[in-house]
């Protein structure tokens, strides 16, 4: 079993499905045991409140502060547009584990 949950959303969860994969090699290089999916934000009930962190993608942004209302407690973050560019999983990984830690 994963030590942690990390979910990621954007509009259809497409292009996050990317940025999951080189999230889950630099989780993998760094020997830490994580549960990375992306998601449909049309699926952020089913999968938000159950996550140790949530990642929003760029396209999607205008809905973080509507996020934190509909799930407090969940720590969640949207992908600064530079890390998702370039799809800089190490990068985003970093920001999942540093909004767990609040």
């Amino acid at each position: 079993m994963a030590e942690k949950t990390i979910v990621l959303f954007c509009g259809l969860g497409m292009s996050t499905s990317s940025m999951v994969r080189k999230m889950q090699k630099a989780a993998e290089a760094q020997g830490k045991d994580y549960s990375i999916a992306a998601y449909a934000l049309s699926e952020e009930s089913l999968y938000a409140p159950t996550a140790d962190a949530v990642l929003i993608g760029p396209q999607v942004r205008y809905e973080l502060e509507n996020m934190r209302k509909r799930n407090p407690g969940t720590p969640i973050a949207d992908i600064p547009m530079r890390t998702y560019g370039l799809m800089d999983g190490a990068g985003a990984l970093a920001l999942a584990e540093e909004i767990m830690k609040k």
